[in-house]
């Protein structure tokens, strides 16, 4: 045996990398939308403010410049994201960290004035370890008192800081009332977490990380990717979220006020919802609402019109 061989080998015993699905939850389906819908959208903002530039890096809370890109969120992000909101007459669901509530608690109460949802999104916005479990369920503590005590919210929806969450973390949250998840990239069709122990958990409203602003529309001054400008991302949005469509899926999108709310991402956002209402057959909803239905039409037989194998 080669020594590159043995150090495979090693590195495998110390997880678990036999063959088999790494998600043991059943896959999703086609749901019976309201009002016959084709499919469903939820228009999902990650409101992170600056916490998301120190959150895995303390030290970064000293560099003002830095700090000012999570900034640009609350002063004018989230009030220009509101607007276009207001004036197409849809609601969203703001994943918030802990942090962000108590920071900007203003730009938070602007939000629940105005009839959206919000959601859970860890504290200080860290990456989940399932290494160090003490430290994850903390944050999910410190984003739930925040969330209590400042604005009131019990939230039932959580999505992943950095996209990342692992079993344990999931029977945490579902253990402290969170109804439903927006975090993983495995399927189109919501469908219902298998926990460990194989007790059912929360209702999974996937992602499609095509709809993640961040990739296409931020980058900063130490790093070397590229911005994308209106003519590669609205046709891009157009396109995954009508086959998603004809597919009967959800669209969950994954939004930043950071990002969507400078000067010409809003003309993409306003264009894509217009695109998307211009359907007139898709449900539009927060994803509390969204889980909701899921959840009471578990059992209920999916119309003729959607199918999933329908291109």
């Amino acid at each position: 045996m080669t020594c590159e061989m043995s150090s495979v080998r090693k590195r495998m015993t110390m997880f678990d990398v036999s063959p088999r699905p790494l998600n043991p939850s059943p896959a999703g389906r086609p749901v019976a939308w309201p009002a016959k819908a084709q499919s469903a959208l939820m228009i999902g903002f990650d409101f992170d403010a600056e916490c998301v530039w120190f959150g895995n890096n303390y030290a970064n809370v000293q560099s003002s410049v830095t700090m000012s890109y999570g900034g640009y969120g609350p002063r004018v992000g989230v009030p220009k994201v509101l607007e276009i909101l207001k004036d197409v007459g849809l609601k969203a669901t703001f994943f918030v960290p802990g942090w962000t509530v108590r920071a900007h608690a203003e730009s938070c109460e602007r939000i629940l004035k105005d009839g959206h949802e919000i959601a859970h999104h860890g504290y200080l916005h860290k990456l989940p370890d399932p290494t160090r479990l003490d430290e994850a369920f903390e944050e999910i503590d410190l984003g739930l008192v925040a969330l209590k005590e400042v604005l009131g919210v019990a939230p039932l929806g959580y999505r992943a800081p950095n996209g990342e969450c692992f079993p344990e973390l999931l029977q945490y949250l579902h253990s402290k009332g969170i109804r439903y998840s927006s975090s993983y990239c495995d399927d189109v069709h919501p469908y219902r977490h298998q926990l460990p122990g194989g007790t059912a958990g929360p209702v999974e409203l996937p992602i499609n990380f095509a709809f993640d602003d961040w990739y296409f529309g931020m980058s900063n001054r130490m790093g070397q990717r590229s911005l994308f400008g209106r003519d590669a991302v609205l046709p891009l949005w157009i396109d995954e979220f009508d086959v998603t469509h004809s597919w009967g899926g959800v669209t969950s999108m994954v939004l930043h006020p950071q990002v969507s709310g400078r000067p010409m991402r809003t003309l993409i956002l306003r264009d894509f919802l217009t695109h998307v209402l211009n359907k007139n057959d898709v449900w539009i909803a927060t994803g509390a609402e969204i889980s909701a239905h899921v959840l009471a039409t578990a059992n209920s037989v999916v119309s003729d019109h959607v199918r999933s194998d329908h291109v």
